[in-house]
């Protein structure tokens, strides 16, 4: 269940500035969800919260990053200009993971989330949250950043035999063998439609999507309709992504489908979305990567967030979003 019913995670895309004690100022227009102080009580808690390369054989390459990066994450690091195999975003920093294993994080280090600790190297899967993040390694989590809502203590069935990671605001999710699904931090609950045969998880900003038996199981918040599972989304799903306050599912055939907060038309999915391949879903933008190898994206259009650049327009095999931030792997 949710830890306190008046923790209301949505306010965080009010597009206010929370800072010092987390009193509002103005910014500009539209959702900004920046690192306030920790707050001291679950009242305040309410308020709270590129390089063109081509792919490797391996399936790596180098990071592409657009959007708003306010937090530091431009310019990518580094390093990342090939053998990349895996990025996350989270809400005010990145992750990137190498064919090595090697882990690396930018961004707003406010709470150490890009500090990666030694256990975490080596990784085989990473998952980013608001201020946190995750890694999967010989089959248990490794988690390090915001602990506001306990999301750096593992449940003990966390620890071994997990095959996927996903987070995204103040909680996470683990996916065991068997497709037993773990959930922890500031939403701990799991349905029982949810406790075995998933295989594939994804946590959105107070909610969460599971994949069984091709179709969509959500539960959690849903001030926005984004457990109000569409019926096409029931069956011959292949792929699902959560983001803020919306929800996406693509098709076996390529297509997605879109619910949930639509405020920016972030579920308003366009004509040119067809032979789509890999879905992420952001704060308040979309992004579909099509068979073709190109980059399109929808929703929230300030700070460049729908505004993929030309090296996304061919050759990606990866992408990731979050708050009005997206990364590609090329």
């Amino acid at each position: 269940m949710r830890k306190s019913a008046s923790l209301v995670v949505g306010a965080l895309g009010a597009g206010l500035l929370l800072a010092g004690a987390l009193t509002a100022v103005s910014v500009e227009p539209g959702p900004v969800v920046p690192p306030p102080a920790a707050p001291s009580s679950a009242a305040e808690a309410a308020a709270a919260p590129p390089v063109e390369t081509a792919a490797a054989a391996d399936g790596t390459g180098g990071v592409i990053a657009w959007g708003n990066g306010i937090w530091q994450q431009r310019p990518v690091p580094a390093g990342l200009t090939a053998g990349v195999a895996e990025v996350r975003v989270g809400g005010v920093h990145a992750l990137a993971r190498k064919a090595d294993g090697t882990v690396v994080a930018w961004g707003n280090n406010t709470y150490g989330q890009t500090v990666v600790p030694a256990a975490a190297q080596g990784a085989t899967a990473l998952a980013a949250g608001w201020g946190h993040s995750l890694a999967l390694k010989n089959g248990g989590v490794v988690a390090w950043g915001n602990d506001w809502f306990g999301q750096l203590k593992i449940p003990d069935a966390a620890k071994a035999g997990v095959t996927a990671i996903s987070a995204f605001g103040f909680h996470s999710l683990a996916l065991k063998q068997g497709g037993q699904v773990v959930s922890w931090g500031l939403r701990d609950d799991v349905p029982p439609e949810a406790q075995s045969g998933v295989s594939a998880i994804a946590v959105g900003g107070d909610h969460n999507l599971v994949l069984k038996n091709g179709g969509v199981i959500a539960w959690g918040g849903n001030e926005w309709g984004q457990l109000d599972v569409p019926a096409a989304a029931k069956s011959g799903v292949t792929a699902i992504s959560a983001g803020w306050e919306h929800s996406l599912a693509l098709k076996s055939d390529g297509t997605v489908i879109a619910w949930g907060n639509n405020e920016y038309k972030q579920t308003d999915v366009p004509a040119t979305a067809v032979g789509v391949k890999a879905i992420a879903a952001g704060w308040t933008h979309s992004v579909a990567l099509l068979s073709t190898g190109k980059v399109i994206a929808w929703g929230w259009s300030n700070s460049s967030a729908t505004a993929v650049p030309a090296t996304a327009g061919s050759g990606v095999f990866a992408i990731a979003a979050a708050d009005r931030f997206s990364l590609a792997l090329k």
